[in-house]
């Protein structure tokens, strides 16, 4: 290995599992087609919810290849992560059992942790809320796990054999961008030479939607569950409520290239800055995530005009996607305006802090196919929002350098840059 300050990572396996699309490649054929996974909530009756549709998993963990003791241990967004970080490990190709355990490491992001594990919990022990006092003789036996979002990391981390750093990141909606972002920086620093990173949430429960519905951050177009999900669009309302996850295997560029790996791209540039302003507003001149943007461009050594995608936030919030908009302007400058933009939250919703992973994995799938997904339902473009925001339709596209951004409750604005290893400056 080269020394630390040498070092450049990459990432070489991918594994997604994300509503409308259980594995990378069924993933990727949704975005590129255009397709929605939004749909009337199906885990409970949502009837007496503002907001009642989702983006969910059509997920069976035994046909998944989990065990029925893991099926029992584990939150459904556990469940998630490992057979994630399964299929992102054959992808790498890399023989985990003869690495050295101890320089393989783990990161995982999750917003909510075991959401519905506890949910279904309380449910349970309280028997549906009629008791006051719990009888917790009736919870299942690991209810400890879902109390602790630490035990995410520890099931893939035994999964893969990894006995390195193990650590879950947990920053909101920006969980699964800086999950990826600090497990680069672990090798970089030359704590470790391999990481299983990304993120995974389900938080498509009671709880969830009811807070959600408080502030009306999320979607009442309900009778239109396909097209309910139009970020940047000016008849937009709010958000979809999503789930899934995304897990990468990353590695030093030079040992990747001695073992003949394919590459997916470069973590070229990383950086998360926080507005200090509010827990769920934000500033409508974009600053914060403007200041994010310059500092992952400037680590990866790249100007405003090498980006060739931008893969946004774009959460379908008023909000948001204004604030978004006033970011790219001040961080790209001039070249806001000709690169393409689009969100895939129009087509997989938004699942907290496992969408910044997922849209890492499409952003590192645009590369491969060099199309732009598109943001889907977007008809009557926002004046406000005057970006080439790639309007229902894929576009094919040489990309050879992305920007995948986010933005979280608690003020957290990340961005990442993707490029191609021979994009990037000596």
């Amino acid at each position: 290995m080269s020394g630390p300050e040498g070092r450049r990572v990459v990432i070489t396996g991918v594994g997604v599992t994300a509503p409308g699309g259980v594995g990378a490649k069924d993933f990727w054929s949704l975005l590129a087609d255009g397709r929605t996974a939004t749909r009337r909530i199906s885990f409970f009756d949502p009837a007496p919810f503002r907001s009642q549709i989702a983006a969910e998993v059509d997920f069976d963990a035994e046909l998944m290849g989990l065990g029925a003791q893991e099926i029992r241990r584990m939150d459904r967004a556990a469940q998630f992560a490992v057979v994630t970080a399964r299929e992102a490990v054959a992808d790498s190709g890399l023989e985990f059992a003869a690495l050295d355990p101890h320089r393989t490491g783990v990161t995982i992001g999750s917003a909510v942790g075991a959401t519905m594990g506890l949910d279904e919990e309380y449910r349970t022990v309280s028997d549906s809320g009629r008791l006051e006092l719990v009888d917790h003789t009736y919870a299942v036996p690991h209810l400890y796990d879902y109390m602790v979002p630490s035990s995410f990391a520890a099931e893939v981390a035994w999964a893969v054999g990894a006995e390195g750093p193990s650590t879950v990141v947990s920053t909101g909606c920006t969980s699964g961008l800086d999950a990826v972002g600090y497990a680069a920086e672990l090798i970089r620093e030359g704590s470790a030479d391999v990481m299983v990173a990304g993120a995974a949430d389900a938080p498509i429960s009671p709880i969830t939607v009811a807070c959600f519905d408080a502030i009306k951050a999320t979607t009442s177009r309900n009778d239109d569950p396909e097209h309910a999900s139009r970020p940047f669009d000016g008849t937009r309302n709010g958000f979809v409520l999503g789930e899934g996850s995304a897990v990468f295997v990353l590695e030093e560029l030079a040992s990747a290239r001695r073992r003949g790996a394919h590459v997916y791209a470069e973590i070229a540039g990383y950086a998360t800055r926080s507005n200090a302003f509010h827990m769920t507003g934000l500033r409508p001149d974009g600053r914060e995530m403007a200041e994010a943007i310059r500092v992952a461009l400037d680590e990866a050594r790249l100007a405003p005009e090498a980006v060739d995608y931008v893969n946004a936030h774009g959460s379908g919030t008023k909000q948001n996607d204004r604030h978004e908009t006033a970011a790219f302007k001040r961080g790209l400058g001039a070249h806001a305006y000709a690169v393409p933009v689009s969100s895939i939250k129009s087509m997989v919703g938004h699942s907290l802090g496992a969408i910044g992973s997922i849209e890492i994995a499409a952003s590192v799938l645009a590369m491969e196919n060099n199309v732009v997904p598109p943001t889907a339902n977007l008809h009557t473009p926002d004046p406000e929002c005057d970006l080439d925001y790639v309007p229902v339709t894929a576009r094919d596209w040489r990309t050879d350098a992305v920007l995948s951004v986010g933005s979280g409750f608690g003020g957290f604005q990340s961005a990442m840059v993707l490029a191609r290893p021979e994009r990037r400056p000596a």
